[in-house]
């Protein structure tokens, strides 16, 4: 893997974490880490660059679908 390569997929990895904490319910913050984390570890020896590319798109979605979920939940509290 290459460097900027490597770059990108740390950079993604902290942000999954990063906003996975965010999650006010110690279920689903501890549910979201673990799953962050055990699949970034499960795929670390991939080397191709199609593979590659192939998880890392489907790590943004993952992100992105985490942050709509921390978006509803704190729209619902600000409601109450």
């Amino acid at each position: 893997m290459a460097a900027s390569s490597r770059e990108h997929v740390l950079s993604l990895y902290r942000m999954l974490l990063k906003e996975s904490k965010k999650f006010p319910s110690y279920n689903y913050r501890t549910y979201a880490l673990r799953r962050v984390r055990d699949a970034f570890r499960e795929n670390r020896t991939v080397g191709d660059p199609k593979a590659v590319e192939e998880l890392m798109n489907k790590a943004r979605d993952s992100l992105a679908v985490i942050q709509r979920q921390i978006t509803a939940v704190e729209i619902t509290r600000q409601k109450k």
